[in-house]
């Protein structure tokens, strides 16, 4: 039988201006890995919004998946900026199979 570990996944929205500072908080966090995706549209609490290059307020999803005490240095690190770069973060339990890589 194949084993699995319980990991975090933690997915962060954000503006395209705000990648960079994320993948250095997962970097710093000491997580090993990311995957940044373009999203074109999606509706929350204010409405309907859609991809914007013009005004460079393009959003982008990243994933990654770590270790509940990273994840959670993750999120303490982003913390601080959740609000005020209207990013938007969660996060839930997984398992993952070679949890080592993780």
């Amino acid at each position: 039988m194949i084993e699995t570990v319980i990991r975090k996944r933690i997915e962060i929205l954000a503006d395209q201006a705000q990648a960079n500072r994320v993948t250095k908080a997962i970097d710093d966090a000491g997580i090993t890995g990311w995957t940044i995706t373009p999203v074109t549209s999606g509706k929350g609490r204010d409405g309907r919004w859609r991809e914007e290059r013009v005004m460079g307020t393009d959003k982008v999803l990243i994933l990654t998946i770590a270790p509940e005490d990273k994840a959670m240095a993750l999120a303490e690190a982003l913390a601080p900026v959740l609000t005020q770069r209207r990013l938007l973060l969660t996060m839930w339990d997984i398992q993952v199979i070679r949890g080592e890589r993780f």
